[in-house]
């Protein structure tokens, strides 16, 4: 059973920084294209980053690109998201994907 766990969310002033965590599961991660997406309360979900296997390929949203950064530790089967210079239309919740599967995700909100 694939299972996607989310973590590091939370409260950050505008221009802050975050780094979001997501634990794998039930599938090979090593050799597994994984993404980011986020979905704004009353918005559709949007795709943010994704990162290829053999190589870490990645490719980024406009709207975070140059302030968020995807990586992967293999050896734990953990995703990252390095967010920086965070703006308070980033507040969403965040999850990271695999194929078709999309865990629990974790909230981040950017306020003053």
């Amino acid at each position: 059973e694939v299972q996607l766990q989310a973590s590091g969310g939370g409260l950050v002033q505008p221009g802050g920084s975050l780094k979001l965590s997501c634990s794998a599961s039930g599938f090979p991660f090593k050799t597994s294209v994984m993404n980011w997406v986020r979905q704004a309360p009353g918005k559709e979900q949007e795709w943010l980053a994704t990162l290829y296997a053999n190589g870490g390929r990645t490719i980024y949203a406009n709207s975070v690109k140059g302030r968020f950064t995807i990586s992967r530790e293999d050896a734990t089967n953990t995703l990252h998201l390095q967010m920086n210079n965070l703006k308070p239309e980033d507040t969403a919740v965040y999850y990271c994907t695999h194929l078709t599967n999309r865990g629990q995700g974790t909230l981040v909100t950017v306020s003053s």
